[in-house]
């Protein structure tokens, strides 16, 4: 005697079977070109990628340049000293031209002019070099100084110069260095030094600030 339900069993679990077949997953491997793939970049702070600096002609910037850990700090007397001397030497080379500084603990600020993205990249490379090597001299300390290649941000109007102004001259009161200074000018900054030929700045050439200095625009870049 035939067993009806044993044949209608049979039938619906043979396409289950054939299905499992056609599920069946191929995992990726781990060889080969992936993106996102390689070393990751080392510490907490992430490395400023190696982009072009699409500056346009004639443009100010604020530039930020950190330094490696294990300095001392860069407003000692000894080391601001040697960073003093590499600004006068390189304050206007290559097209580019130092305005305003700060010299914080292991970082400094900088509102510049450049003539280009290429004067830009080439004087701060220049001033760059003079500054590491001076805190070599001074410090000891072999190697390189600057681990990431320096930050810039274009300033194109005279309210983003005069924040940007702000911002480097009244930078030692963000970092809780207000009351160190023997009066309301931080004495690690150009605020402190006349611009000229001898001094660690020079004077703007760029309308844009020139604009900023003696414009309504002035007061906002009062710390």
């Amino acid at each position: 005697m035939s067993d009806p339900l044993g044949t209608v069993m049979s039938r619906a679990i043979a396409p289950v079977g054939e299905a499992m077949k056609q599920l069946a997953m191929k995992f990726r491997s781990w060889g080969g070109k992936r993106k996102h793939a390689g070393r990751k970049p080392k510490g907490a702070r992430s490395s400023v990628p190696h982009l072009p600096r699409k500056h346009p002609r004639q443009t100010a910037a604020l530039v930020t340049m950190r330094v490696r850990d294990g300095l001392p700090s860069l407003r000692s007397p000894r080391t601001f000293r040697a960073i003093a001397s590499a600004l006068r030497k390189g304050k206007e080379r290559f097209g580019l031209r130092v305005i305003h500084f700060t010299v914080q603990g292991n970082h400094l600020h900088m509102l510049v002019e450049a003539e280009d993205s290429v004067s830009l990249a080439r004087g701060m490379k220049g001033l760059s070099v003079r500054i590491a090597r001076a805190l070599n001299r001074v410090t000891g300390v072999r190697g390189h100084v600057f681990p990431e290649r320096f930050h810039s941000r274009a300033l194109k109007s005279p309210r983003e110069i005069a924040y940007a102004m702000r911002y480097v001259l009244g930078n030692h009161m963000k970092h809780g260095l207000a009351n160190w200074n023997r009066g309301p000018t931080d004495p690690c900054s150009s605020g402190a030094f006349a611009p000229g030929p001898d001094g660690l700045t020079v004077r703007p050439k760029l309308y844009l600030i020139h604009m900023t200095l003696e414009g309504r625009w002035l007061s906002l870049a009062v710390p």
